[in-house]
């Protein structure tokens, strides 16, 4: 199953599946019935670059804080359920674009079927998730323990209940934080169905390990053409999640736009303060909607050549530094002026 044969899935204003482009998603922390604080993150993620947004709605006033929300946002606004079917209704009818359910925790075939039929009277997409932490036991009595194909079969089960009810509006989500078998599952799953898949490592880790982790599992399942959304899961700030998606689809190729900062690990010869000066160039580009390569060199001995390729560069030298455009060495600036100097090429590019 690749991207451009898989079905064609409405979220609110976006389209996944089909060959679409892949849609970055992350997931809000802040208290759902909090609709000011909810909405001021999902607007600071949009603003990073945020395609899908999730929210967890564990009460009913969480699902009734839904319309508020939606009212203050662009993107298309998911609903995280687990164990009450009535919350997965009442999301839906406060505007959910999407319901992510385990059908498996919400109750019998009765209440999968009252779930099934207020999407499909809103047309609401249902998302069926399952993680290896919630892997049923008699599929790991089966295969002795949480095995990639006991994943999958799992999710197989989940949207046979939902297509027991004649409705197809389904994405599938197959998670595992061993990140080996989140591949197999997914090299196995794209083989079964023709629903899009929702990718990620699931409990990847801090910011540091869950990048590390996501951007192996990622790469690897993106690069066989499987996957159409994608969420970076990392204990940290939900901003943190949507960026990296961003670099890893732009690494892969699966992206454009946005500056890509690319920087050397420094040496000896190094004679500017580089590690502090990489870290606030890449924080510095972010609002800038350029599609541009942007180096970051510490010395001047190879740092115009290395910095050729580069849309931009700055190599480093004692307390000043060499501002590069295409190759060609434009001007010295010094080296507290070379950050300010460099936005200001950006902003003025064309």
């Amino acid at each position: 199953m690749h991207r451009d044969t898989t079905k064609e899935i409405h979220i609110g204003s976006r389209t996944i599946g089909g060959g679409n482009p892949i849609a970055i998603q992350s997931m809000t922390n802040t208290k759902t019935e909090d609709v000011d604080a909810t909405a001021a993150q999902i607007l600071e993620l949009e603003a990073a670059g945020c395609d899908i947004i999730r929210c967890t709605v564990p009460t009913p006033e969480a699902a009734a804080a839904l319309s508020g929300i939606k009212k203050l946002i662009h993107i298309p606004l998911v609903a995280d359920i687990h164990f009450d079917y009535r919350l997965a209704i009442a999301a839906i009818e406060n505007g959910a674009d999407k319901i992510r359910i385990n059908p498996g925790n919400i109750g019998g075939p009765e209440r999968i079927r009252e779930v099934v039929a207020a999407a499909k009277m809103r047309q609401v997409p249902i998302r069926v998730g399952v993680n290896s932490g919630s892997l049923e036991k008699e599929i790991i009595a089966k295969y002795g323990r949480v095995t990639a194909e006991g994943l999958v079969e799992s999710a197989l089960d989940k949207v046979r209940m939902i297509e027991d009810f004649n409705y197809d509006n389904i994405v599938i989500s197959i998670k595992s934080s061993d990140v080996m078998m989140c591949v197999r599952a997914h090299q196995l799953i794209a083989e079964e169905t023709h629903y899009p898949l929702h990718v990620g490592i699931t409990e990847a880790g801090t910011v540091f390990s869950g990048n590390i982790k996501s951007s192996v599992g990622l790469a690897l399942i993106l690069n066989e053409g499987i996957g159409d959304t994608i969420r970076v899961s990392l204990t940290g700030a939900p901003a943190d999640e949507v960026r990296s998606a961003r670099l890893i689809l732009k690494t892969l190729g699966l992206k454009r736009g946005g500056i890509e900062v690319v920087s050397c690990p420094t040496c000896g010869r190094t004679e500017i303060d580089l590690i502090p000066l990489a870290e606030q160039v890449e924080k510095m580009v972010q609002d800038i909607p350029l599609d541009l390569k942007v180096a970051v060199m510490g010395c001047v001995v190879n740092g115009p050549g290395e910095a050729r390729e580069a849309d931009f560069g700055i190599a480093g030298g004692r307390h000043e530094g060499l501002l590069i455009r295409k190759g060609e060495i434009i001007r010295k600036v010094p080296e507290d002026q070379l950050l300010a100097a460099l936005r200001e090429e950006l902003l003025h590019y064309t």
